[in-house]
């Protein structure tokens, strides 16, 4: 078979020739693969940079896709820490970390929405007790994820959505997908009266927008949950302390560790679901895997996802 295969951290996937897989125990499956996206975290995880890699080269990436079993179902499945990821041909999977999925799916679809949806989707439903009504900040809203946190946080009821970002373009396109607002960072004030903040930004961006906030904020006493998710304007970020006195804010995280992989399972179904029911927008391109080499580094608006 073939096989996207990275020998070092600073190296590009390259597509070649790669033995077939053999389950190794009585719980793994041998699976086609349909389609698997290029995420964020799979290029994390393949260079080292993200805090769940092990750093065992060589490797073929790929942390989650769409699979057809042996008996024929269709399957999204997310795949444990592996040398052998979904970016090839085949694959070996645990069926107890996937979903069958319905008929008629579009394998690139899903591949291409499963991951960064479901970044807020688990925040929402398993780090903060979230209720219908809620008014939600999507810090970092323009980019994929963020682009579906606003649609999710919507489809969860939130009763008010303010979008977050730099580019005003791409924010002025959120309205339609149901951001109530968009806002840039230097006008971060209005909307210092939230209840829940999805942070996909960090860093010093995040840092001067929390206390942009807590300073407008109307209540201090009114709690304030702050999920942080993603990282891209840096990976540490400067609170002073006064911001975990002079009001009631709770900084959480969510992602592997902090969210048990069993709460991320059990919340596949309904989020396979909502896309396949075209609940969530999405933007997907997909690209041959044998342009492997050349799609890994590519900027683009949609994401990529490789089919055999």
């Amino acid at each position: 078979m073939h096989a996207a295969v990275i020998q070092a951290a600073d190296a590009l996937p390259v597509y070649r020739d790669h033995p077939d897989p053999a389950p190794r125990h009585g719980d793994e499956m041998v699976v086609e693969v349909l389609a698997t996206g290029l995420h964020h975290l799979t290029r994390a995880k393949a260079n080292g940079s993200h805090y769940s890699a092990d750093g065992v080269y060589p490797l073929v990436p790929g942390v989650d896709g769409v699979v057809r079993d042996e008996e024929g179902n269709i399957r999204y499945v997310v795949v444990d820490d592996t040398p052998l990821g979904t970016f090839a041909d085949r694959t070996l999977i645990d069926p107890r970390r996937s979903v069958i999925l319905p008929g008629g799916i579009d394998p690139v679809r899903i591949a291409a929405a499963m991951n960064p949806a479901m970044s807020s989707w688990v925040a929402l439903r398993r780090r903060v007790d979230f209720q219908a009504g809620r008014r939600v900040l999507v810090l970092g809203a323009t980019g994929n994820a963020g682009r579906m946190a606003v649609q999710i946080a919507k489809l969860f009821g939130a009763a008010q959505v303010i979008a977050a970002g730099r580019d005003t373009t791409r924010l002025s396109a959120l309205t339609a997908l149901g951001a109530d607002e968009t806002i840039t960072f230097d006008q971060i004030g209005r909307a210092a009266d939230v209840d829940v903040v999805i942070d996909y930004v960090w860093g010093e961006r995040a840092a001067g927008a929390m206390m942009a906030m807590l300073t407008a904020r109307g209540d201090r006493s009114a709690p304030l949950a702050w999920i942080q998710i993603g990282s891209i304007a840096g990976q540490s970020a400067p609170i002073p302390s006064v911001a975990l006195r002079s009001a009631r804010l709770q900084i959480v995280g969510s992602g592997i560790g902090s969210v048990p992989a069993r709460d991320f399972l059990a919340e596949l179904p309904e989020l396979a679901s909502a896309v396949a029911a075209g609940a969530i927008d999405v933007r997907a391109r997909a690209v041959p895997l044998a342009q492997v080499t050349q799609a890994w580094t590519a900027e683009t608006d949609d994401r990529v996802v490789f089919v055999p």
